[in-house]
């Protein structure tokens, strides 16, 4: 259960009230290392653009394009992280192991789960799930939230937008005699000696509390 404070009242949100806002199943499995062996290994082939074995840590050039757009919907949208796109992480190979393979999944649990580590401030998981924040205050007694604006067109998935990331994707591709190219050394530039005051980022988030 995640506890906090909004505009001075208590919201308490759990994990029924998650999943059934989404309207998200809590039948299936909750564990990722729940996943088949078998399914994983037939998938480290299935995923591969050239059907070579992958390692289930892989780069995502390495997969074909209709499985590069799985994992970066679900690195953007479900399970969220920063930085770099381009690594295909274990974890995130073996949930597209069980969507693909047909694994029915508890996605209430799951994904509330990752909503938790969200605003725990000691984990290292990216925040997110801005959209479904604002969903789940949308339910809560006497809150009177700002004026909502429209979803930008380019962030929904549709035919259009699945079509031009293939165009984008689809000549993509491990090139094994790529050769790594060394830049020359560079003179090192003479460091200034001025002092700047460091920068202080404001908390995302303080208030909430797991129970």
């Amino acid at each position: 259960m995640v506890v906090s404070t909004v505009q001075g009242k208590p919201v308490t949100i759990s994990e029924e009230l998650f999943a059934g806002t989404f309207e998200l199943p809590l039948e299936g499995l909750m564990d990722l290392h729940e996943v088949p062996h078998d399914l994983v290994s037939e998938e480290r082939r299935a995923f591969s653009y050239d059907g070579k074995l992958l390692s289930t840590s892989c780069k995502k050039r390495e997969m074909e394009f209709e499985f590069r757009l799985l994992n970066d919907i679900l690195a953007n949208s479900m399970i969220v992280k920063g930085g770099s796109f381009d690594v295909v992480t274990h974890e995130r190979f073996l949930m597209m192991s069980a969507i693909y393979g047909g694994i029915p999944i508890n996605w209430g649990r799951l994904l509330f789960n990752i909503f938790k580590d969200m605003v725990t401030p000691a984990t290292k998981q990216a925040r997110g799930y801005v959209m479904q924040i604002c969903a789940l205050l949308k339910n809560a007694p006497d809150m009177e939230l700002g004026e909502s604006k429209e979803f930008p067109p380019l962030k929904i998935l549709t035919a259009k937008t699945v079509g031009t990331y293939i165009a984008k994707n689809r000549n993509i591709y491990v090139d094994e005699d790529e050769l790594v190219v060394e830049k020359p050394s560079e003179k090192k530039k003479a460091v200034s000696k001025k002092r700047y005051a460091p920068t202080v980022e404001t908390p995302v988030v303080k208030m909430w509390r797991i129970l």
